[in-house]
């Protein structure tokens, strides 16, 4: 159940999720429709089987999943089948549909195949640390973010959440530490960055599995090139690959962390999930208070 990604969100401290249990079943998951493209809703994080609780809290940490039905109709083959329409219409009356027409023909044809296509289960996990207001979205992508603090909001009615806002420019604190700068206590550099030439269209040079203190980096830094992505290591329990749009890319959770997993007592599915989210969701918290301070990151109350 570890996160692999995580987009971040702020929000204001003062949210009330005191109502989070009982306004969840309200906007659980429904199965797609015969005649619909897709469907999204709340989950329980412990599995879709779970029917009775849709969040998990330890403390000021929150768990949510949205999970997604989406049907599977490629357009290759709505528009293949509807050539054949038209090439039958065409045969037995002698005539080319018009544009009207081709579109009618079109909607008949996704009402008979959308109620036969196969459907794509989805779900995305959220952890919500109430305490320092921010959201972690187990995802690369800010558009899958954003459309979880939309079901957020719909659920609460209202949910103020903002993408990260650095008071310093994220490459320029990136490009500084692959240029020697200190970095923060209990972090150090990785074997994989990205950089660019700030000039539209410039030379981007990617390099994995290297030292990054080294002259052949020197020197793309001396061309001018800024870092937009950098490999990072937290103490010895988290490694990631962290962007200049500060998103948290390729997190794996190292030995140090997970070393604490073999002291649990309790057995079952149930507790191991338990107790792995309660270790991700703390291993989370230390990593955003120590980018939070690094980056100057603006709170949502100010």
């Amino acid at each position: 159940m570890f996160f692999k990604n995580l987009t971040l969100f702020r929000f204001p401290t003062s949210v009330d999720f005191s109502e989070v249990d009982t306004l969840l079943p309200h906007v659980v998951l429904k199965p797609v429709g015969a005649l619909e493209m897709s469907s999204r809703g709340f989950i329980s994080p412990f599995g879709r089987e779970e029917k009775a609780q849709f969040s998990h809290r330890i403390g000021d940490a929150l768990w949510l999943t949205v999970g997604g039905e989406e049907k599977i109709l490629p357009g290759a083959v709505v528009n293949d089948l509807l050539a054949r329409r038209l090439e039958e219409i065409e045969e037995k009356e002698g005539r080319k549909p018009g544009g009207r027409e081709r579109k009618r023909l079109k909607d008949d044809l996704l009402h008979e195949l959308l109620p036969r296509a196969f459907v794509k289960s989805s779900r995305t996990d959220a952890f919500l640390d109430l305490q320092h207001g921010y959201v972690a979205v187990d995802s690369s992508s800010r558009k899958t973010g954003e459309n979880v603090m939309s079901d957020i909001r719909g659920m609460l009615g209202s949910f103020p959440a903002m993408p990260l806002n650095a008071e310093v420019a994220p490459r320029a604190i990136l490009t500084a530490w692959i240029a020697g700068e200190p970095l923060p206590e209990g972090l150090s550099l990785g074997e994989e960055c990205e950089m660019k030439d700030p000039a539209e269209g410039g030379a981007v040079v990617k390099c994995q599995h290297q030292e990054l203190r080294c002259d052949e980096i020197d020197k793309h830094l001396d061309a001018g090139k800024q870092v937009t992505k950098l490999a990072l290591v937290f103490e010895d329990n988290l490694s990631f690959v962290l962007g200049d749009d500060l998103i948290v890319r390729k997190l794996k959770f190292l030995d140090g962390a997970l070393d604490q997993l073999e002291h649990i007592d309790e057995e079952g599915r149930r507790a191991e999930l338990d107790a792995r989210f309660a270790l991700q969701s703390g291993e989370i918290r230390r990593l955003f208070l120590l980018l939070e301070q690094a980056f100057k990151l603006s709170k949502a109350d100010s």
